[in-house]
């Protein structure tokens, strides 16, 4: 706001500005989705154990498979996404009362699915369906207006989620002769995808600069592969390709290993001593993990999935996710990219978390008592981020500057 000599008041740009929390996509949906992750954690692991009764729509296990992909991930992934586009288009993203509306479709989602007593249940999936039809619009709009035709690839993977998210409804509801887990299982190696592409994108370049150190070309055959592998094993999974079971078993078993000494040359051990970059090389490695674990899993050397899936979940997405929404979320708020010990340590949380769901099963057969004790840690850990990024997301950016 500027007042002229005469006194007469004129408005500036900067007093058209929404509130802090709706100035970039990543403000809302990254502190609501980390506040939602703890809330559903710790309602599932009550739930399991019988501690609490739950009845959401589709059941408990069904609402904690779906919303911590179709809820929790989600919201994280679109958060990034239409946050990055600015930078990569130069072309101003969705924010305000436009970016207000989006969030309400995401969060009144949450609230019928664990609540649908308030309206019919067709009309809690077409909301739940809407909201990624509609990030992906406003993901496409910077990208067309500036030609930016590269980044255009994220738009259809958001709307192929959108599919899987209707699908794992309609699976849920009895009307598609499949399993809504054989679903949530295409998704989670779709978002494996996703973080591979993007982590061969990032994790060299945060390493070099976190830690000072010469960063190593890449290799091209090496990414090539690494991320071929990864669509293979989407379509093994989703069962699109009719292979063999050793095959199957072959190309997630490569996909693990190849990925794994792709992730050696990043150079883990220079990261020690930075929270915010050793974090994002385990995440990878937990990818890794997970894809060999399903590979064994099909082998019958591991009984079922699970623990694969929970490997790529906890230690690949949660961890991962973690890690990056604390850097953005410093990066674009004009902060140095530097955590504090509570969020350090809430790194390492995520770890335990990790161990506790995937490893110690295999040791000790009080298996509830066990993911009881991995969400209290997945709590504790995104509970940190929701209260020590609070004033950070809800305040300015403390250059001065936009976003």
């Amino acid at each position: 706001m500027i007042i002229s000599p005469s006194g007469h008041i004129k408005t500036t740009e900067d007093d058209n500005q929404p509130i802090a929390f709706l100035r970039m996509a990543f403000r809302p949906l990254f502190w609501l989705g980390a506040l939602f992750s703890v809330f559903s954690i710790l309602v599932w692991g009550l739930t399991l154990t019988g501690y609490i009764q739950f009845s959401p729509m589709g059941g408990a296990y069904f609402w904690h498979v779906h919303e911590m992909l179709f809820g929790f991930v989600v919201a994280i992934i679109t958060g990034f996404l239409l946050t990055a586009v600015q930078t990569w288009t130069g072309v101003s993203s969705v924010k305000g009362k436009t970016l207000f509306a989006l969030v309400m479709v995401w969060l009144l989602a949450r609230v019928f699915n664990a609540f649908p007593v308030f309206i019919p249940e067709n009309l809690i999936i077409a909301l739940d369906v809407l909201y990624l039809p509609l990030a992906a619009y406003y993901l496409a709009n910077p990208v067309i207006k500036a030609k930016k035709w590269r980044n255009l690839f994220f738009v259809p993977v958001l709307c192929l989620m959108g599919v899987l998210n209707l699908l794992m409804h309609l699976a849920a509801k009895g009307v598609l002769d499949i399993s809504f887990i054989s679903i949530s299982h295409i998704m989670v190696l779709m978002v494996t995808l996703i973080m591979c592409i993007m982590g061969g994108r990032v994790f060299p370049m945060f390493t070099s600069s976190g830690t000072k150190t010469e960063r190593l070309p890449a290799i091209g055959w090496l990414e090539k592969l690494s991320i071929i592998s990864v669509v293979l094993s989407v379509l093994v999974v989703a069962q699109i390709l009719p292979l063999h079971i050793y095959v199957e078993a072959a190309v997630l078993l490569i996909a693990g290993v190849i990925n794994f000494i792709r992730a050696l040359r990043w150079k883990i051990w220079v990261t020690l001593k930075t929270p915010l970059v050793w974090s994002l090389h385990l995440s990878y490695w937990s990818i890794c993990i997970g894809l060999v674990m399903l590979g064994l899993a099909k082998l019958g050397s591991i009984t079922g999935a699970s623990l694969g899936i929970h490997a790529i979940t906890v230690g690949g997405m949660g961890l991962m996710i973690l890690a990056m929404i604390s850097r953005v979320s410093l990066g674009h708020t004009g902060r140095i990219m530097q955590v504090n010990y509570a969020m350090s340590f809430a790194l390492m949380l995520m770890v335990l978390a990790l161990i506790v769901r995937v490893f110690m099963p295999m040791i000790i057969e009080s298996y509830q008592m066990l993911i009881l004790i991995a969400c209290v840690l997945w709590a504790l850990a995104f509970g940190s981020f929701v209260v020590v990024y609070f004033p950070v997301l809800f305040s300015p950016r403390v250059d001065g500057d936009k976003g």
